[in-house]
């Protein structure tokens, strides 16, 4: 199956175009003369919100001005710009990507989507979105806000979740893009989605396509994008361990473990207070003191209780359970983790931590 073009597709795209040309938003990657900008800004925006990208964009930009900045930086670095920002994945992809332009491509980026794609972390989305905005190619693009802009478009009914749909909306997306402006075009798109085209309640009213569409005309807007219903969010108890070098406190001075993650796994890279997931009929302090013998093959005594952190990530939630602990002198081993340090309460600012263990760290410091 095919989707049908609008009736109008060259109004369509003037329609757009003429709205954007006087609504778009005054973003800090816009206009910039360097597609490595863009490249950052499209990075970073994936499931994330503008407003919350705009600052870490703006630091990012100045610690790591150029891609050859950006290569020569280490990871430790680029993990601490990043921090906060969440799905680390992409801030180590970036890294690695930088690397490759400065090696095989002499510093700047390609400027075809079929070549920026040979870049690690860069998919068929970021590819056209670079290749359009920044050297004028012609190629769609295909975020969730495009995706509801186009099902609502041609009233589309069919489970976007479907790899045939996926496939059917990027040959509907690749017809609609003009050969004229095609990266304004692209962001007209993606901002329509962001602004106007909601998830829930859409401005059809102010909609500059409204004439076009086909599930305003029937009323259909609230229907589409059809998904697949919800699955239950699994949850998990994790437990991890301020283990300490001596007796002492965060106020005495004392020293306390910390340990990096594995690079291939969820939060690879970032520093943390080690520990793990609760397994089923075991005790808080029975799998703190499993998970630190798997991961650092030490024996440890757990003490008192320091906090609770509720997070959630995209699919699952977690509680996790602080307790302070002390180690009983064996070398540390890096059996699940790829370093440690034992550092002081003054010193954390100097590594990157996720949410959760930031969360940890601010109840030490406000104890």
């Amino acid at each position: 199956m095919t989707y049908s073009l609008p009736a109008n597709p060259d109004q369509f795209v003037a329609d757009l175009l003429s709205w954007y040309d006087f609504n778009h938003a005054d973003l800090p990657w816009r206009g910039h003369p360097d597609p490595y900008a863009v490249w950052v800004s499209e990075i970073m925006l994936q499931q994330t919100q503008i407003t919350t990208v705009i600052p870490y964009f703006e630091r990012w930009m100045a610690r790591f001005p150029t891609v050859q900045k950006l290569a020569d930086a280490s990871l430790d670095e680029v993990l601490k710009v990043w921090e906060g920002l969440g799905y680390y994945s992409r801030a180590r992809n970036l890294h690695a990507a930088a690397g490759q332009v400065v090696t095989e491509f002499g510093g700047d980026l390609p400027e075809t989507a079929a070549e920026l794609m040979k870049l690690k972390g860069i998919g068929r989305y970021t590819a056209g979105a670079i290749a359009s905005i920044c050297f004028d190619q012609a190629t769609p693009v295909l975020d969730g806000n495009v995706i509801r802009v186009l099902t609502r478009l041609g009233d589309i009914a069919d489970d976007i979740s479907l790899s045939a749909t996926r496939k059917n909306l990027w040959a509907l997306a690749a017809k609609l893009v003009p050969a004229d402006r095609p990266g304004d075009y692209n962001q007209a798109l993606m901002e329509l989605g962001q602004r106007v085209c909601l998830p829930h309640n859409p401005m059809c009213l102010l909609c500059p396509v409204r004439v076009h569409c086909l599930a305003a005309q029937r009323g259909t807007q609230p229907e589409r994008p059809v998904r697949p219903p919800r699955r239950n969010i699994p949850h998990y108890d994790v437990v991890a361990g301020i283990i300490w070098q001596t007796e002492k406190s965060p106020q005495d001075g004392g020293r306390f473990l910390i340990a990096q993650r594995p690079l291939d796994g969820l939060l690879g890279g970032l520093w943390e207070f080690p520990g793990g997931k609760v397994e089923r009929e075991e005790s808080h302090a029975g799998a703190l003191r499993r998970e630190i013998e798997e991961e650092l093959g030490l024996a440890i005594t757990v003490g008192t209780f320091q906090v609770e952190v509720r997070h959630a990530y995209t699919h699952f939630r977690i509680t996790l359970h602080a307790y302070h602990a002390h180690y009983e002198g064996e070398e540390v081993q890096h059996l699940g983790v790829i370093d440690h340090a034992w550092v002081r309460l003054g010193e954390v600012d100097n590594y990157a931590f996720a949410v959760t263990d930031r969360k940890i760290i601010d109840s030490l410091l406000n104890s």
